[in-house]
């Protein structure tokens, strides 16, 4: 009987950390979608609140690890309960750095709105962001039903905003060198591309701790990577 009461208690604790996980998760796919709509719509008010909010996802962060600490003292899980709990505070890490790219790019958006627009940039910069989006929504739902083949198919996907990431790079290049004036809005959006894609490599993070979670083992294959700005220094 006592280790049922034990094991009804781990469960009730694991239960509210998984709930502020999700309320995390909630927050930080808002500020994504927010951030970019902030841009789009060239909306300080909105950017300022991404900005703002970000302090409701760094104290959830907070509490998250508060509480798995408190957790792992009482209850002294091993085993898979433990790696629940690790598993735990890394997602909640990674949340927390999300949320700071969001707040980043809702930073920048007060300082384009002063500039002309780049053609295309902001929609392009949308649909990175709502695949980034969409990855990290899986990655929620993954690690809620413990699916390690969503986990697998968001791993999959990260090539794909490597590849929006090294278009933008292109593009941007090209309105540089066409005309000087963009060179400042160009650099600004290109910081942006960068926090979505790195996004999206936590995101993967993310998804790679759910299968860890689940099976034990991390990934033995590479991450498939799509990522060649480092390499480039010409226009193909």
């Amino acid at each position: 009987m006592p280790n049922q009461h034990i094991s009804s208690a781990y469960d009730r604790d694991l239960d509210g950390i998984t709930t502020l996980i999700m309320k995390m998760g909630g927050l930080v796919e808002e500020a994504i979608l927010h951030a970019t709509q902030g841009l789009v719509t060239r909306d300080v008010e909105l950017a300022e609140r991404v900005r703002a909010g970000d302090k409701a996802i760094d104290a959830l962060e907070f509490q998250i690890n508060e509480e798995a600490a408190r957790t792992i003292a009482l209850r002294a899980p091993v085993g898979r309960d433990l790696r629940v709990l690790l598993t735990v505070l890394r997602l909640a890490a990674s949340l927390e750095r999300i949320g700071d790219y969001a707040k980043n790019m809702a930073k920048r958006t007060s300082v384009l709105v002063d500039m002309p627009p780049i053609q295309g940039a902001e929609a392009s910069l949308r649909r990175m962001a709502r695949e980034v989006q969409g990855m990290l929504r899986d990655t929620l739902d993954a690690y809620t039903r413990s699916d390690v083949a969503l986990a697998e198919d968001v791993r999959q996907h990260d090539q794909d905003v490597d590849q929006m990431y090294n278009a933008l790079f292109r593009e941007f290049l090209t309105h540089m060198m066409e005309d000087p004036r963009n060179i400042t809005a160009c650099m600004h959006l290109h910081f942006m591309a960068k926090n979505i894609e790195r996004m999206g490599d936590l995101t993967t993070n993310m998804a790679e701790q759910v299968i860890y979670l689940s099976t034990g083992t991390m990934p033995d294959d590479p991450r498939p990577k799509s990522d060649t700005t480092s390499t480039l220094t010409t226009l193909n």
